[in-house]
């Protein structure tokens, strides 16, 4: 590396005002997420590697180049950096220990399962849905699909590869059954069985939009991702989620979100659990 490389990208470059709002407005009208202003520090944090990268002086000349036809790809890298992939195994259990212990029973009958995870990041839930199904569905049909508006996320959620620390929440049996310990050179992390990641269907998707292509599905996972949208986003993303749930399926949502407010014709049969309406 020259020294005027080093040199470049050890300048701290200051994101103003104006051009964070710039930013706002564009990832807003992306992905539909909300920056207000106590998040200008994370967005400059996440973005500064970039501008060193790609040798600009400024975040002006970094939101040219994303609005520009030849920043298409650039724009997809700033919006996995921006958007937020916190997840875990079997995160917020309740929701899962209802869905083994009334969903599943109701459904036992029906010829085939379709669940959605929502938002699925790195994939940590839609694998955690995949062990409950295999495990107390079997052998009848099931089938999981994650989608995640990042491709980067995604193309990490289809390995299965995931550090240990991931899987402390996994019931030692699930872990047991489900999870391979890695050796030499995957020391410290484990990957998820291959006939389990054959049945889950990672898919890009904007929630912002209507999603046709995916089908219907019995029961959906929207879960910690309503809290980055404000109330005319949340209710346009609700109303293309609700579109691919059945009559009669269940919409999850995270323990934090309310569904107050959105008019819509849903049943609370439990804090954050909802039901669709059979007509």
């Amino acid at each position: 590396m020259s020294s005027a490389a080093v040199s470049f990208s050890a300048r701290q470059i200051a994101l103003s005002e104006a051009e964070f709002r710039l930013l706002q407005r564009l990832f807003y009208d992306q992905v539909g997420i909300q920056l207000p202003p106590v998040k200008k520090p994370l967005v400059c944090g996440r973005l500064a590697k970039r501008l060193a990268a790609l040798q600009l002086d400024s975040y002006q000349q970094y939101y040219k180049l994303l609005v520009s036809p030849q920043g298409a790809d650039e724009l997809e890298v700033a919006i996995d950096l921006i958007t937020t992939h916190e997840t875990y195994f079997f995160r917020e259990p309740q929701h899962f220990d209802y869905l083994q212990q009334k969903i599943l029973p109701q459904l036992h009958g029906q010829a085939d399962l379709r669940v959605w995870s929502a938002a699925s990041s790195t994939g940590e839930e839609a694998y955690t849905l995949a062990m409950l199904l295999d495990q107390h569905r079997s052998p009848k049909a099931w089938s999981v699909v994650g989608t995640d508006v990042s491709l980067a996320v995604l193309e990490s959620a289809r390995k299965g590869l995931f550090v240990e620390g991931r899987g402390d929440k996994i019931p030692p049996h699930y872990l047991k059954r489900y999870c391979l310990k890695g050796r030499d050179r995957y020391a410290g992390y484990f990957l998820v069985e291959r006939e389990l990641r054959e049945r889950v269907e990672f898919r890009p998707n904007n929630l912002t939009s209507p999603a046709p292509e995916l089908g219907l599905f019995d029961v959906i996972l929207l879960r910690n991702v309503l809290i980055y949208f404000d109330l005319p986003t949340k209710q346009l993303v609700l109303k293309h989620v609700l579109e691919r749930l059945r009559p009669g399926g269940w919409l999850m949502v995270g323990h934090s979100e309310s569904l107050q407010g959105p008019p819509m014709r849903l049943e609370q049969l439990a804090p954050s659990i909802y039901r669709k309406p059979l007509r």
